[in-house]
């Protein structure tokens, strides 16, 4: 009897062992990006306990915490010499005159063969917080688009790339606090970094509802300041998904988002969205609500992204310095 019993253990282990090794080799598909998870992240981060997560509140605290946990979960690593995923500073709000800490949370996933070349993908995770205004019945303005839905992005990216573990180059996920607030943790972020590492910056804002380009489709800002989005046009070939230039060139949306800090580098940084901001009429008001978003537009964008970034991600593509006149890059002429 106890041979028996132990043959049927042996046997158990061989098929364990054999599935285990089974499920490894198994091939990672942009169908592991799935509508669930994209729904449990983006209602999650816009939700209202999480206080509409401004910059410097309990809200953001736990939304901060939340993005932790994920990284931690995933497998990432800390960035550069950080103890944890935070990287921490301190800044005066111009409003109220008081100092406030805050942190970008950043995970890295380091690469293979070009594991010195960097390549981020971020959204801010920050958002209005709470403002009372007289006859609103609804106080918290939880940023759904803006930008619950870009960090939803970041991290469901991290979690696929993480499983594809086909990344020669390193990708560092960023979800940038401070942006409401002027590009400010994008802004410390880039303070010391060594822009000629840098091969490009993937930032994701407001993905949640079709664009006026249609189904199955996204803008990229300052699409014509280097061949980045001719890279994932020629990546996206095929997949009947379609990137398009940003059609709102007036808005100079290219500086209005956290890109702008790294483009500024010469790295070349762009914005990813799908939103038609023109008729948008819950931009920066709490009526941006997690339900009005179309999460299959989120997901799909998601898996275009993924797609689309593939061949700068395994470094057989490398995108052309953004181009920037000294005025942009905030110098003065000599």
């Amino acid at each position: 009897m106890k041979k028996i019993i132990m043959l049927l253990f042996v046997f158990v282990l061989m098929y364990s062992c054999k599935t285990e090794k089974k499920n490894a080799n198994q091939e990672v598909t942009l169908d592991s990006i799935d509508t669930t998870t994209v729904r449990e992240h983006l209602y999650t981060l816009a939700s209202d306990e999480m206080e509409g997560r401004g910059t410097g509140t309990p809200g953001i605290e736990k939304a901060a915490q939340y993005i932790e946990g994920e990284f931690k979960r995933i497998g990432l690593t800390t960035y550069d010499t950080l103890k944890d995923y935070r990287q921490t500073f301190v800044f005066t709000n111009r409003r109220t005159k008081k100092e406030i800490t805050a942190f970008n949370i950043i995970g890295v996933l380091e690469g293979k063969s070009r594991k010195d070349e960097y390549v981020v993908i971020s959204g801010h995770y920050d958002h209005l917080g709470i403002r009372k205004k007289e006859g609103q019945l609804d106080s918290i303005y939880n940023g759904a688009n803006d930008d619950a839905s870009g960090v939803t992005g970041v991290l469901t990216l991290a979690e696929y790339f993480k499983k594809k573990g086909s990344n020669e180059r390193t990708i560092i996920f960023i979800a940038f606090t401070g942006e409401e607030m002027g590009l400010l943790g994008s802004r410390h972020f880039g303070k010391d970094v060594d822009a000629s590492k840098f091969v490009a910056g993937i930032n994701l804002e407001m993905m949640g509802k079709t664009p006026t380009t249609g189904p199955k489709t996204a803008w990229l800002t300052g699409f014509d300041r280097s061949d980045f989005g001719k890279i994932i046009q020629k990546n996206l070939e095929g997949t009947g998904y379609h990137l398009y230039p940003d059609p709102y060139v007036k808005q100079n949306l290219f500086f209005r988002s956290d890109n702008a800090s790294l483009a500024r580098l010469g790295i070349p940084s762009h914005t990813f969205s799908t939103t038609p901001i023109d008729v948008d009429k819950d931009y920066h008001q709490a009526s941006d609500e997690a339900e009005t978003l179309d999460v299959s537009v989120i997901t799909e964008t998601i898996k275009a992204v993924a797609k689309g970034t593939e061949s700068i991600i395994d470094g057989t593509d490398t995108p052309t310095r953004v181009q920037l006149t000294d005025a942009e890059m905030g110098r003065k002429k000599k």
